[in-house]
């Protein structure tokens, strides 16, 4: 999907707003994964859309990782899942600390890779 083809992402409400997005992207270090963006999503789609869109995009990424991971398991046994594991690590953990910078400076981060799966 191109971004130019995505309506634009409105601006935060509230300064709670920018918490909620900025903690959907970091889930992965807090130890709670797709979880927080998921309940994120669903309590907050009707109140604000700028939570809804981060939280969306947050989980997309972790579902379409946890895919990704999935099919690199396998591929241990023949040594060159070894460096995919390492890759994708280096690239959740780079991509979601951008992402979350974007949203605390109340801007918007299109994950790499992320399949669209929530719109």
């Amino acid at each position: 999907m191109n971004t130019s083809e995505l309506p634009p992402i409105p601006p935060p409400d509230q300064g709670s707003d920018r918490i909620l997005a900025i903690l959907c992207h970091i889930s992965l270090f807090l130890g709670v994964g797709f979880v927080l963006p998921l309940i994120v999503y669903l309590v907050k789609r009707g109140e604000s859309e700028f939570v809804a869109a981060h939280a969306r995009e947050a989980l997309n990424f972790h579902i379409s990782l946890l895919i990704y991971l999935l099919c690199a398991i396998p591929l241990v046994l023949f040594l060159i899942g070894i460096p995919i594991l390492m890759a994708l690590g280096l690239v959740s953990f780079i991509c979601a600390i951008v992402a979350a910078i974007r949203a605390a400076e109340g801007g918007f981060y299109f994950y790499p890779l992320a399949i669209r799966f929530i719109t």
